[in-house]
């Protein structure tokens, strides 16, 4: 069992954040630590500060999280879990404002696109900001009627804001997926009645047709892939990859298909073996 001292996970922005809510979705009883970049969130995880860090790394409408996929290579940090949060935006200003006072909006870059009908409704001015909770703690902080934040309603809570009106995304099917990390390796126990994700980085020999020659395992064994991320080196001369894949590292399909993996890369690092979340059970 983890102490009380080191229940305590990163992410990356500020408290309320989407991120936020994840972390006190999977944890209720940890404490929550906000950090300003992706690396920043790594770092508490690699230095001790946090035992685990929740990282978002796709998004159904915006895609996949570059910053963290090029990051994930080099942490030597493990995924454990995943998590699916739905993304429930809301518009929020400051005490007793209404809605039509309002002449600006602040949120994060990938919020602004994904609540562009209200934003046209109302005829508001957008302003980038570094994340949703961020810019929800500067309009308080500015105490400006005619500026609001679109962030979660957990960060109206936080920063004394009042909801003018929530769930305002376009598509209600909003999700992130996160993974959660840990500086120790906690591979799942392998269980018949369970569903498991399987993830790891590789670097193909520079040969022709390698890629392909190290794919062909799991075609042939079965394996499902899930997902593949491609990251080329400085020189651009070989390239590393992301995989998700539908299965345990203990499947023996899935063994088969490392082996002829690992005779075509030059480099293997296993990530994790862990829990599908519930949400794959409806897609």
């Amino acid at each position: 069992m983890t102490s009380i001292k080191q229940k305590i996970i990163s992410f990356q922005g500020a408290l309320g954040a989407n991120s936020d809510l994840a972390c006190r979705a999977v944890y209720p009883d940890w404490e929550t630590l906000p950090c300003e970049t992706f690396q920043d969130a790594f770092d508490a995880v690699k230095s001790d500060k946090a035992t685990r860090a929740m990282i978002p790394i796709d998004n159904t409408i915006a895609g996949r999280v570059a910053d963290v996929h090029h990051l994930m290579p080099g942490s030597g940090l493990h995924i454990i879990a995943e998590h699916f949060e739905p993304i429930r935006h809301a518009l929020m200003g400051v005490k007793g404002v209404d809605i039509k006072d309002l002449e600006h909006v602040h949120s994060h870059v990938h919020a602004i696109p994904q609540c562009r009908k209200i934003i046209k409704e109302l005829g508001l001015k957008a302003h980038v900001h570094a994340d949703t909770a961020g810019a929800a703690e500067e309009i308080a902080a500015r105490n400006d009627r005619k500026h609001a934040a679109i962030a979660t309603p957990l960060a109206a809570e936080i920063y004394g804001l009042d909801v003018l009106r929530g769930d305002i995304q376009d598509e209600n099917h909003n999700t992130t997926r996160f993974i959660v990390l840990s500086k120790t390796e906690s591979i799942a126990d392998r269980q018949p009645d369970k569903n498991y994700i399987t993830s790891m980085i590789f670097r193909v020999r520079n040969i022709p047709a390698a890629l392909y020659k190290s794919m062909g395992g799991f075609a042939t064994n079965g394996v499902n892939m899930l997902k593949l991320e491609s990251y080329i080196d400085p020189d651009f001369q070989a390239a590393q990859f992301y995989v998700d894949v539908d299965g345990h590292v203990q499947d023996r399909n899935i063994q088969l298909a490392l082996q002829e993996l690992k005779f075509f890369a030059a480099e293997f690092t296993l990530l994790g073996s862990y829990e599908a979340h519930d949400f794959r059970k409806g897609n």
